[in-house]
């Protein structure tokens, strides 16, 4: 696994494998960040990584310059792996170990972008776009994007508004209850 981007661009990150998570391919990280890049001043932004994982998308943002990251991550040994990484980069990641439905649940912040990539088998994936939503997490001009495989499904959703394909990986993008006409 390796950062595509920002100050720290071409360093590699090895996960211990027993790591439970399945980090966003390269190629998809790349294709997504090729997105982001024209339509994110990642200095300004106070950004959300649900289903931390192995912390891949918030190395990404935090190379790039975001001075806010909060990442919601339950798993200890990912928790232990994630906190290691940030500090040996000066990433200025806050991690939670907690479970993503009840931080969703009980946060009252708002953030510019979310990102979730949950495991693809959760029974309860559908229904993170609508949490996200009816909490009102996002600002009004705020992204959230979620990580999904061809098995799912959202572009019937009322927030959903852009989706892109990197082989069996899957972008959703959805927009705030709140955005501009």
């Amino acid at each position: 696994m390796r950062i595509i981007g920002g100050k720290y661009g071409g360093r590699r990150v090895q996960p211990p494998k027993r790591i439970p998570a399945r980090p966003t391919t390269d190629i998809a990280k790349e294709g997504l960040f090729n997105i982001l890049n024209n339509h994110l001043y990642y200095e300004d932004i106070k950004m959300l990584d649900l289903f931390g994982g192995t912390g891949c998308i918030s190395y990404e943002f935090a190379s790039r310059g975001c001075p806010d990251i909060t990442l919601v991550e339950l798993d200890s040994k990912s928790i232990r792996f994630i906190n290691e990484t940030a500090k040996s980069f000066d990433f200025p990641i806050k991690v939670l170990k907690t479970d993503v439905f009840r931080f969703i649940e009980s946060t009252h912040e708002k953030f510019d972008f979310i990102f979730a990539g949950p495991p693809y088998a959760l029974n309860r994936l559908r229904d993170i776009p609508d949490l996200v939503d009816s909490k009102g997490l996002l600002t009004p001009e705020g992204w959230f994007i979620m990580e999904h495989n061809p098995n799912h499904n959202f572009d019937e959703h009322p927030r959903f508004f852009r989706k892109r394909n990197y082989g069996s990986t899957i972008f959703s993008f959805f927009n705030s209850k709140d955005a501009p006409e």
